[in-house]
């Protein structure tokens, strides 16, 4: 990169990257978009129900097709066991038990026994979706939000709601059912659409363009001058820290694109009299106990299916926190302060809101927060991908990239354990 002009730089990187990212993108998913379109024009017809079930069942197993291919069948045959399970255990109040046990078992067999193991992870997160979803339901169930088993149809319709069957995210059984209903379209509608698009593309572009190329560029990690002036260790944070900034856009894009066919088909809204709001994607920013944290995480791990750096990754995610969590409700306990994980409400009881040492701990718990995420991110790059088929050197890559990172976030909370104790 030393060799071109910043004016040849870019306009390289434009053409080089920028444009056939931004291309490619597009040229992936235009059909699951059309499709969610034409359901969401579909369902404001005023159609029967079981027709637009069918239509989004038809809309789903098409999609499902263009990503997957004739592998699809496990995602159906995944859909069909669910239903079975749920029609089986109809008259008994731990359906979810039942379901989730099913599942687990369903997707360890297919990670050890039934297929090769880069096909099955290419299936996975259609596979997380239909999981949840039929969990979702049989929890709803019990708690007797819905009433009834659906009919298969009607089951079906719910599991391959084509705005999330690819890409996710996880939707209730009643918030499909008022997707299908096909509300009005309207401005707001459209401008979500949009606004949700243009963030995905964003993501992508600094994912594919911005991490790999702007970032060694302007700080030249792979040149010979750092080499002289910075210590190896500093090399290896910068370089975590890259791999760390293209995985998490990445995962961004796909959130982003979620939220893009979820809303384009109808769905994610609340409704506020006779207006409706367009929602995006809500995720959850703190849990209760450690307990909770940890069967969340776990059966997190468990449905990405058995890999050890993912598991590695999610268990840490899952300690980091929990102990983060409790800390700052300390902190903010004794300093009668606005120093929570999750952020304060307006009319929050905390004497000390907008002063200026309040900021700097809250600056100073997001900066930990990257640093943290710098660290376990540091484990996802293009090699991981080559060795699925042996994950003891998944395993060993996990130690290996740790190591060279002298395990520092492991440390670094087990210190933030340490102070929680301590002022406990």
């Amino acid at each position: 990169m030393g060799s071109f002009s910043r004016q040849e730089f870019f306009h390289e990187l434009v053409e080089g990257c920028l444009l056939p990212t931004a291309q490619q993108g597009l040229e992936q998913v235009w059909q699951l978009l059309v499709i969610c379109l034409l359901c969401r024009l579909l369902w404001i017809l005023g159609l029967p129900s079981y027709v637009k079930h069918l239509s989004t069942v038809a809309g789903g197993f098409y999609t499902l097709y263009l990503f997957f291919e004739l592998h699809m069948v496990w995602v159906v045959l995944l859909s069909l066991l669910c239903y079975l399970i749920l029609f089986l255990c109809r008259h008994s109040s731990n359906r979810a038990t039942f379901l989730s046990i099913t599942i687990l078992i369903y997707l360890l067999m297919g990670e050890l026994h039934m297929m090769d193991t880069t096909t099955w992870h290419k299936m996975r997160g259609s596979q997380m979706v239909v999981a949840m979803k039929a969990i979702s339901l049989a929890f709803d169930l019990d708690r007797g939000v819905v009433a009834n088993v659906p009919s298969p149809v009607e089951f079906m319709g719910y599991i391959y709601f084509v705005g999330t069957i690819i890409f996710g995210p996880w939707i209730s059984f009643n918030s499909y059912r008022e997707a299908i209903e096909g509300r009005k379209l309207s401005f707001s509608w459209m401008w979500k659409v949009c606004v949700s698009w243009v963030k995905s593309q964003l993501c992508l572009i600094t994912s594919n363009c911005v991490a790999p190329y702007l970032f060694p560029y302007f700080i030249p990690i792979y040149g010979d001058k750092l080499l002289r002036n910075k210590t190896k260790r500093k090399i290896r944070w910068l370089l975590a820290y890259e791999n760390a900034l293209s995985f998490h856009f990445s995962n961004y894009f796909v959130g982003y694109l979620s939220e893009t066919t979820t809303t384009l088909a109808g769905a994610g809204f609340t409704e506020e009299k006779d207006n409706l709001k367009w929602l995006g994607i809500d995720f959850a920013r703190n849990l209760g106990t450690f307990s909770a944290i940890l069967v969340t995480y776990t059966a997190s791990a468990l449905l990405h299916g058995l890999s050890f750096h993912l598991g590695a990754v999610l268990l840490s995610l899952g300690f980091i926190t929990y102990i983060e969590h409790v800390l700052r409700k300390r902190l903010a306990a004794i300093f009668n302060a606005c120093i929570l994980s999750k952020k304060c409400q307006p009319n929050c009881s905390h004497k000390n809101n907008k002063v200026l040492w309040v900021y700097v701990i809250n600056v100073a718990f997001s900066t930990l927060a990257v640093f943290h995420l710098a660290y376990l991110g540091s484990l996802f790059n293009s090699s991981v991908d080559y060795m699925d088929d042996e994950e003891s050197d998944v395993a060993n890559h996990t130690i290996q990239k740790w190591s060279e990172l002298s395990w520092a976030s492991h440390w670094v909370t087990f210190g933030c354990w340490v102070l929680y104790r301590i002022i406990l």
